[in-house]
């Protein structure tokens, strides 16, 4: 007997919010009971690849840290190359870098500058959209190798916090928006 098919309601009911972490007034949005959960999680991978047939992309393309686990696991169904961002000073290779805003500052970061083919066929996924700061700056190095992002695509979106307008001319796709 198969389990019944995972919705993006099931996954919002099992995203835990945490009041006031890591700070007062921050309604932190956890993903670990969609982990903890066998079904729920290889659920989330089927709809965060329900647009991609195996084949039709090179890589996926994931960014450090909680967008790992999806990406590379979505990397897995679709039998393809998993790619890596990651924060500046992590990778050994080689890199491109990319500095984005933060509310208080800045950071950084970098893919190997070998990663991708000019025209790779990439899917980015991150585990939360929320000011689009990283997503963009994710997008920006791609861009930098020249693939071709088919679609960003998010667990969760804070819409409230407008990070979709930092992605203009990407297909976003999130599947629990709060």
């Amino acid at each position: 007997m198969s389990n019944p098919a995972v919705t993006p309601a099931d996954l919002q009911q099992a995203i835990r919010t945490v009041p006031d972490f890591p700070k007062a007034g921050i309604q932190f949005k956890d993903i670990t009971p969609v982990l903890g959960d066998a079904r729920l999680f290889a659920g989330c991978i089927d709809l965060l690849t329900a647009n991609i047939r195996p084949g039709s992309v090179d890589a996926v393309v994931g960014i450090d840290a909680r967008g790992f686990i999806f990406a590379a696991a979505a990397a897995v169904k679709l039998q393809t190359a998993f790619v890596p961002v990651r924060k500046k000073g992590k990778l050994p290779y080689q890199t491109y870098e990319q500095v984005y805003d933060l509310e208080y500052g800045t950071n950084t970061i970098a893919i190997h500058v070998d990663a991708l083919h000019p025209g790779s066929r990439v899917v980015l996924i991150d585990d939360l959209l929320a000011t689009g700061g990283t997503a963009a700056a994710a997008a920006a190095l791609l861009q930098k190798l020249r693939a071709q992002i088919l679609e960003i695509t998010f667990l969760i979106e804070l819409s409230f916090l407008k990070g979709r307008e930092k992605l203009p001319g990407f297909p976003v796709r999130s599947l629990v928006t709060y």
